[in-house]
């Protein structure tokens, strides 16, 4: 039923009545959309492409690369495209499974044995579908943490068994970067190449997107490139820089919007690009089919769902193909299909968090569908994106704002210091300097921060540069001896693997 539901799409009359006209008379209108979003300072920069049809309609950049520097975004620069590059990897297996190398329902132990999930029956059935689809089981977090603390993909993966389920098997819904990495290499193992040459080899190259790579070191050799901006003193500052390799097939694809409009052509085109068949069209419909629920669209209130690397929804403009990006250091990307219409929008933007892509999306499909926009979008979308952050960021920082009136003073610091580890975070070192404790995490100790006394055996820290000034905690157990035997490391505890003990 729910194929069925993808094929047939928004009433039939709506898609008759959207003419190249109707595309046309709107693209005013969201252009202004997007120059007043740089105007009022919602993003520094931004590009758009608009496809009806097979052609491109619009292809626009707007405002800086970045903050202080006079260089000005153009359809040309390379953007960060996070998890929108899921929607991309998701076309490049379809290309795979329409080749005849692999199924959307091959199992991962036998394309890829030594990978392991939790439990023995998922290991042994989980699918490219299933991992592709976020339903393995794997909770949302695993090895995002591992990443952020320095580790590669091999290692992270490798990890990933000793991650509990967050829900049965095909279950529920989980949204894994890890566990949809794994399902895009495993797809590419059969070919004996790289991810990366078998992206290009099947997607990148036959389309002729020159400026598109997985890899953070092609992204650095553009000269025209958007740096990442995140707020600092109410003004936007490219202060940071993201390194997504680990999870290039979930979030490493670099891009501009005239590959991107490409790409779109190609989806909206079930597959064929310029009279060349690309991708096989029954192979690359699977990707598009709604498999598991998500309940509604916070903003729009459509009815949204699951496929293979693509938001499947259904609202106002009937059924939508779509795939949001984003990195808290700095990115936030869109792409949204109205497949019966023919119709697709791609925004990509330098920040975050800002309600801009999906704002000027929806303004597109009302401008187009209903002739005027119903609703103030980008503020709708900026608003939610605050509340979805805000909340989290606000109770940290109360929890650990001061020491209580009463804290305990610490044992004297070498009581905490020394080598702590497992199986998860691997090795970490505790060291006493000056009065001072630091925590060193990470593969060679990758990242090491300093500790702030809170409260007895409780100490604080700030692990995420993109909110300098939110801590997080680490607390000490203390045996019959005096000496810290474990640590437990907050950020790193989320599925419980948090917790470190000492190595003597």
């Amino acid at each position: 039923m729910l194929l069925g539901l993808a094929m047939i799409g928004p009433d039939v009359a709506t898609a008759q009545a959207l003419t190249r006209e109707r595309v046309a008379a709107a693209l005013p209108a969201l252009d202004a959309l997007a120059q007043r979003a740089i105007e009022a300072g919602a993003v520094p920069g931004l590009a758009v492409a608009v496809v009806f049809e097979d052609e491109v309609m619009l292809l626009k950049g707007y405002g800086l690369r970045a903050v202080g520097k006079p260089e000005r975004v153009g359809a040309e620069t390379v953007f960060q495209i996070a998890s929108l590059s899921k929607a991309v990897t998701s076309t490049v297996v379809a290309a795979l499974v329409g080749d005849g190398i692999l199924g959307f329902d091959s199992r991962i132990a036998d394309l890829d044995p030594p990978f392991q999930l939790h439990d023995a029956y998922p290991t042994a059935q989980v699918t490219v579908r299933d991992l592709l689809n976020h339903r393995s089981g794997l909770p949302g977090n695993a090895g995002n943490d591992l990443e952020a603390i320095g580790y590669g993909r091999a290692a992270i993966l490798r990890r990933l068994r000793l991650v509990p389920p967050a829900s049965s098997f095909r279950a529920g819904y989980s949204y894994s970067n890890f566990g949809f990495t794994e399902g895009a290499l495993a797809a590419a193992r059969p070919t004996g190449k790289s991810w990366e040459a078998i992206a290009r080899d099947k997607l990148f190259d036959p389309l002729g997107m020159t400026a598109t790579s997985t890899t953070y070191a092609d992204f650095l050799t553009r000269a025209d490139r958007a740096a990442l901006h995140v707020r600092a003193g109410g003004a936007w500052a490219a202060k940071l820089e993201r390194d997504p390799d680990a999870q290039a097939p979930a979030g490493g694809v670099s891009a501009n919007v005239s590959d991107l409009a490409r790409w779109v052509r190609l989806e909206l085109g079930n597959g064929t690009f310029e009279g060349r068949r690309v991708v096989g069209a029954s192979a690359l419909a699977e990707t598009h089919v709604p498999l598991m629920a998500r309940g509604s669209n916070p903003v729009t209130g459509a009815a949204a769902f699951y496929g293979l690397g693509w938001n499947v929804e259904y609202g106002r403009h009937g059924l939508v193909w779509g795939h949001a990006g984003a990195f808290s250091v700095g990115a936030q990307t869109l792409v949204s299909l109205h497949p019966a219409s023919r119709l697709g929008i791609v925004v990509l933007t330098n920040a975050f968090p800002s309600g801009v892509p999906e704002g000027l999306a929806d303004s597109l499909a009302d401008l187009a569908f209903d002739g005027r926009v119903g609703r103030d979008w980008v503020t709708a979308w900026g608003t939610a994106y605050e509340a979805l952050f805000a909340p989290a960021i606000a109770a940290s920082k109360a929890a650990y704002a001061a020491p209580p009136a009463d804290a305990t003073p610490p044992l004297p610091l070498a009581a905490y210091a020394g080598q702590y580890a497992n199986a998860y975070v691997g090795p970490a070192a505790v060291r006493a300097a000056n009065g001072v404790l630091t925590v060193s995490l990470g593969p060679d100790g990758a990242r090491t921060y300093p500790l702030r006394h809170f409260d007895r055996d409780l100490f604080v820290y700030f692990p995420d540069a993109e909110v300098p000034d939110t801590p997080s905690a680490i607390r000490f157990a203390v045996g019959h001896d005096g000496r810290a035997r474990t640590m437990t490391v907050e950020p790193l505890d989320a599925d419980g693997l948090g917790t470190l003990e000492r190595v003597p």
